[in-house]
């Protein structure tokens, strides 16, 4: 099984704060990785690792590799990396313009200006985020008119403008009611087939829904990472048993 993101030996501190302690692992390519585990447990940080967005905050250190195929994400400039390792936040961030600019955002920063080429891109996003047919008549109003669950399914298609090979997410169903946040499990399935997804979250329910392969994170270390039907039914740590079962988190 090949892997797209590897960590080897991945610590981070904030300050003195030890959050990320010797995290090992690989995140298999066209698969659905769930990173589960009590609230401030790393698992955000360790997702933030991923496309660099924890260089911006100050006091952070980072020890260890990251790699995507192969290559070490430092030496990739950090835009390149974030159109490859797309981001989805907990609370959907649209922009103040257009459904269109939305989506036409990225690719626009990345060098594509051709209006016939542009709206392919918005089209096929749109199509891929199974939110076309609800907002194709109206590309050109702002995106801040549609609904929670729309705003979330559109971040994901201004992500997948850029093509990325990898879509993070960060509790990016918690804000949403269960009907929305079917429709974007169902999405996240469909998703898989073309691109290596990892999510933050903190339903077990949905990490055992929709992921291959669970790591459960706990004060900052890796405790258990393996297929998630393993991990729910039969894990080798007492602690993601505990966790599992609900004796703590």
């Amino acid at each position: 099984m090949s892997s797209v993101i590897e960590t080897k030996d991945l610590n981070l501190w904030y300050g003195k704060h030890h959050a990320l302690m010797d995290i090992n692992m690989a995140v298999p390519k066209n698969q659905i990785t769930a990173l589960i585990g009590p609230s401030g447990c790393g698992k955000s940080t360790f997702l933030r690792t991923l496309n660099r967005m924890n260089d911006q905050i100050e006091g952070v250190r980072i020890e260890g590799e990251i790699s995507l195929r192969g290559e070490n994400i430092k030496n990739l400039d950090a835009n390149v990396l974030r159109s490859r390792v797309g981001m989805v936040f907990q609370k959907a961030n649209p922009f103040p313009m257009s459904i269109y600019d939305n989506i036409a955002y990225g690719p626009r920063i990345l060098g594509v200006h051709k209006k016939k080429e542009l709206d392919e891109i918005v089209e096929t996003s749109l199509k891929q985020a199974a939110i076309w047919d609800e907002c194709k008549d109206r590309l050109k109003t702002s995106a801040l008119g549609m609904s929670g669950g729309q705003q979330q399914r559109l971040c994901i298609a201004r992500a997948l403008a850029v093509k990325p090979e990898v879509l993070l997410l960060d509790e990016s169903t918690s804000a949403l009611d269960p009907v929305s946040t079917s429709k974007i499990e169902d999405l996240l399935l469909e998703l898989k087939k073309k691109y290596t997804i990892i999510m933050v979250t903190h339903n077990m329910q949905q990490a055992a829904r929709i992921a291959d392969r669970t790591a459960f994170f706990l004060l900052g270390e890796l405790i258990e990472y393996d297929n998630t039907e393993k991990i729910f039914s039969h894990p080798a740590d007492k602690r993601t048993e505990d966790y599992i079962t609900g004796r703590f988190g």
